[in-house]
């Protein structure tokens, strides 16, 4: 199938996604605070930049979009038509850098959660894997 848009559309577009406060990014960020939930973000003196930190309960966070990380779900999978062998190299790169930053925070005693997007259509069952994961809200946040 071909690209709808023209190479400067597209490049447009592309240009705008950005890595920081996207809107599943935002979604998470939302259901936790208002369970009580207290966090740092983008800790950019961790490997792998977390979404979200909780450095007293040492968990670090990562919001993936599942087309970028390649996630096993429909969109992970999914192959772009056009310029495809560029996409396929971006998308390794990304999951052997998400493989070596998780690495490296297990190393130095962090917990790792990944929130993948496509979960998120089921907000419920995501907060209660977070808080399993975190714990109890309270003065530890």
């Amino acid at each position: 199938m071909v690209d709808s848009l023209t190479r400067e559309q597209r490049h447009r577009v592309m240009s705008r996604i950005h890595s920081k406060d996207t809107k599943p990014e935002i979604l998470v960020r939302r259901m936790l605070f208002a369970e009580g939930y207290r966090y740092r973000l983008h800790a950019n003196n961790l490997p792998g930049t977390p979404d979200m930190v909780f450095r007293s309960r040492h968990v670090a966070i990562f919001i993936n979009g599942c087309f970028w990380h390649s996630h096993s779900c429909p969109n992970g999978t999914h192959k772009p038509a056009t310029n495809s062998d560029f996409w396929d190299a971006k998308r390794s790169r990304t999951v052997e850098r998400d493989k070596q930053a998780l690495a490296a925070l297990a190393a130095q005693g962090w917990t790792t959660v990944t929130v993948w997007e496509c979960e998120l259509r089921n907000p419920g069952a995501v907060a209660e894997y977070l808080h399993g994961a975190l714990g109890p809200p309270g003065p530890l946040c």
